[in-house]
């Protein structure tokens, strides 16, 4: 059974893999980002955020370390569209409850030998085109869990853009009214002498470390990276909930 600080592990060393599944979605570029779309959970805007139980631990765990785009007035036809996405996303589904024809196609198990509840199969060449457009039949990523009876058990996808997209843009993908685009943020990188802190039971550094400012960053000896990764959003379209399909926690299967 999986915790928040073994979590850790799981979800950096993923999302590390992802970043490099994502060209020019690397540090230096995020950095170079003139504004942000979304909220910053690390800077008090706790309350303006959607309600926090909705979230699994693992990803309220690094609320400081995340910002979310805004909810957006619902406008005529947002659900509609909405559900489009996800017809869509469940059709394309459909191809690789096969794990080994997503590995046919291209995608790439992140971290197949570290023990994970959700498994990233990211595919290069969607998560460049979803720089230029977007199209819900080619996620950037295939999201499977193990469960006790099958070793890969298709849950989800998740979708990328680049990250300095505008809400504007994003809302366009996939209505802002409807669901909400994540993008991790300030991430102080240890010093190589002080990795272990990844681990403390409270740790500094790290998506789930203390640390969330540049100064207090740069005191500790870290390096301070103001934005991480792409803007994603995933997709659970086997939910029979509506409210459930974009789901923020992870924690939980999203397979029945």
């Amino acid at each position: 059974m999986f915790n928040i600080r073994s979590m850790f592990s799981a979800a950096l060393l993923v999302e590390a893999a992802l970043l490099v599944a994502l060209p020019g979605h690397g540090l230096q570029q995020a950095q170079g980002k003139d504004s942000m779309a979304g909220m910053d959970m690390s800077g008090g805007k706790m309350g303006d955020m959607t309600d926090m139980k909705s979230m699994g631990p693992s990803m309220a765990a690094m609320a400081g370390h995340m910002s979310i785009t805004p909810v957006w007035p619902k406008q005529p036809g947002d659900e509609a569209k909405a559900r489009e996405v996800v017809a869509e996303a469940k059709a394309t589904m459909e191809r690789y409850k096969d794990y080994r024809k997503a590995l046919a196609d291209g995608y790439v198990i992140a971290n197949p030998k570290l023990e994970q509840p959700q498994y990233h199969f990211n595919s290069e060449a969607n998560a460049r085109a979803s720089d230029l457009h977007f199209d819900p039949s080619r996620p950037t990523s295939l999201l499977y869990r193990h469960t006790e009876y099958k070793q890969y058990r298709l849950e989800g996808v998740m979708y990328t853009a680049r990250p300095n997209a505008t809400e504007e843009e994003l809302n366009e993908r996939i209505p802002l009214s409807v669901a909400r685009w994540h993008e991790h943020t300030n991430f102080c990188e240890a010093p190589a002498d002080r990795v272990k802190d990844y681990q403390a039971a409270h740790p500094k550094f790290g998506m789930f470390g203390s640390i969330h400012t540049k100064d207090a960053c740069e005191a500790e000896g870290g390096i301070f990276h103001p934005y991480m990764f792409t803007w994603m959003i995933h997709v659970f379209p086997y939910e029979d909930d509506f409210k459930d399909v974009f789901s923020m926690n992870d924690d939980v299967a999203h397979v029945h």
